[in-house]
């Protein structure tokens, strides 16, 4: 017989399907969340940016290892979300919680997502980057046409590839770091929920490019807004996709 009190089950990764119109939503409650405290998230939002920009200047290592912590950064960016949601107190110390709580999963979580990215590298460098060289090393105007047709090809195979990515890797760092999923199931789960909610992920998509080209405009400043509104939206989207009954 089982001791009492029997432990809850693990949580399993069900997702639910959601209509498209809730991803005005997610951004509502992101904004939300972003005016409860607008001072503290630009501030943490700073730090996020320089984090990830001095790591990016070291060549090839720096940005391994800026992809490396992804998961972590946006664990502290999610966490954050939470405590505001909760009306607790929000702290910039708060970005850096997934280097003390489920380090390793979120760790090994970066590692996938280093690793599926170089595979992608590898795969567009190869298929798209050989049409490229060839077409230069013609010398000919039929070797520009083919050149082009390398850009165009690498193009397309970077976004087919890179999508299932993006889906895999959108709630993983959610899953693991409030549900203790392991990584592999996290980015199974993740990728399932994207997937049938395609066309709220639609609509979250087309109004995100709007929002990205405004914040673009006054020399980019507007991303110290944007990018914890859209922490708040993801973190909106997961509860609504994963924990709403």
């Amino acid at each position: 017989m089982e001791p009492f009190p029997i432990p809850a089950p693990a949580f399993n990764g069900n997702s639910r399907v959601v209509a498209a119109g809730n991803a005005f939503e997610w951004l509502k409650q992101g904004w939300a969340l972003f005016v409860a405290n607008p001072g503290l998230w630009i501030a943490m939002t700073i730090v996020l940016l320089v984090l990830l920009l001095g790591m990016n200047i070291v060549p090839l290592i720096g940005t391994l290892a800026a992809h490396l912590l992804t998961p972590l950064l946006g664990a502290g960016m999610l966490l954050a979300c939470r405590k505001v949601s909760d009306g607790e107190t929000l702290e910039i110390a708060d970005l850096f919680v997934g280097f003390k709580q489920n380090t390793t999963n979120l760790l090994m979580l970066g590692v996938l997502y280093m690793v599926a990215l170089l595979v992608i590298l590898v795969i567009v460098f190869v298929l798209g980057g050989g049409s490229v060289a060839g077409g230069l090393l013609m010398g000919h105007p039929a070797g520009v046409g083919l050149a082009l047709g390398g850009i165009m090809l690498a193009v397309v195979l970077s976004l087919a590839l890179s999508l299932p990515l993006f889906m895999a890797i959108w709630f993983a760092p959610a899953l693991v770091f409030f549900n203790n999923m392991p990584p592999l199931d996290a980015l199974k789960a993740s990728f399932n929920a994207c997937l049938k909610n395609t066309l709220a992920f639609l609509v979250y998509g087309l109004i995100v490019l709007v929002l990205m080209f405004f914040a673009a405009l006054p020399a980019g400043l507007g991303f110290l807004v944007l990018i914890p509104v859209l922490s708040g939206s993801v973190y909106a989207s997961y509860r609504d996709i994963f924990l709403a009954n």
